[in-house]
């Protein structure tokens, strides 16, 4: 594939995914308002770093106005929860007619927000596991190879071929909603906690009080799925945050992350989406509840983008 691929997005998993697809091949432009992560992009370009510590970097295209990227096919959406519906307006602007934007965000609602500006046809529902750690402005390290899982689209072939040509690990399903939902368990389960206590995934594991919120957060999360209908991928969801914190232990998760920077967290879509649904089920879940608070609580920014 060598058309154009858009990134909306300037932060960790989007200079990740624009370094390897750009190394694929891909012309790839990336559209953001993150001043020095735009300044930095356009002076180094995207700069993924290796498991031995050597940069590569990658020349991508940096725009802040969507006008520049008009006629835009594809679009991957990689921008925080809170910011979908700034990106929904700027992919509105930019997006072709018959293009389509595909969402790999944490979190709910990120694919109705889009959809409500583009409509439901240029919009495709997806989710990673795939793990980034920003370590500057347009400055990234991989994290742990995951996978991407992105609901069946007529209009999809082309971007799952950059995907692919990229060794993303890409599987197309018939319901991304499973996914997302499999994957908002472990968030609220583990993001979180891990930004309360400043400590990586593997350490809620060597907490007791620590783990035992963490089988709780789980529970709630997989409850209020059920009363959605959702069909987890997973039976046991505290066996299921278990081995992710396993698998990731040395991680720092994203949220964590955003609180180290005193960034605004994406809470309000992981948690808050929890203790949400769960009011419209009737189904009591307090400790995403108080979780929510706690993490809102923790920095003016967070206050103030969610409010």
């Amino acid at each position: 594939m060598n058309s154009d691929v858009l990134i909306v997005g300037t932060g960790a998993l989007a200079t990740l995914f624009a370094s390897r697809l750009t190394s694929a091949g891909c012309a790839i432009s990336m559209l953001g308002t993150w001043p020095e992560g735009l300044t930095a992009l356009r002076i180094h370009g995207a700069r993924l770093v290796d498991a031995n510590g050597n940069a590569q970097t990658f020349n991508v295209r940096v725009a802040d106005d969507p006008k520049t990227c008009r006629g835009a096919k594809y679009a991957l959406v990689l921008v925080k929860a809170w910011q979908t519906e700034r990106a929904a307006r700027q992919l509105a602007e930019c997006l072709a007619d018959d293009g389509l934007a595909v969402t790999l965000q944490n979190g709910l609602g990120n694919r109705e927000i889009l959809a409500a500006q583009l409509g439901d046809s240029r919009v495709a529902l997806g989710t990673t596991t795939t793990g980034a750690t920003l370590l500057g402005p347009g400055l990234v390290r991989a994290g742990g190879e995951g996978k991407i899982s992105i609901e069946a689209h007529p209009a999809l072939g082309p971007i799952e071929e950059a995907l692919r040509n990229a060794k993303f690990n890409v599987e197309i399903v018939d319901d991304a909603q499973s996914l997302v939902w499999g994957k908002l368990v472990v968030n609220a389960a583990i993001n979180p906690l891990t930004a309360l206590l400043r400590i990586p995934n593997g350490e809620l594991l060597n907490r007791p009080t620590a783990r035992a919120l963490m089988h709780a957060l789980a529970e709630e999360a997989a409850s209020v799925a059920s009363a959605e209908k959702i069909e987890l991928t997973f039976s046991d969801a505290t066996a299921a945050v278990e081995e992710v914190a396993k698998k990731t232990a040395l991680n720092h998760s994203s949220m964590f992350q955003d609180v180290q920077r005193g960034a605004a967290t994406e809470i309000d879509a992981i948690c808050g989406a929890v203790a949400r649904a769960g009011q419209k089920h009737g189904i009591p879940t307090p400790i995403n509840a108080a979780c929510w608070q706690l993490v809102k609580a923790l920095t003016v920014n967070e206050q103030l983008s969610s409010s």
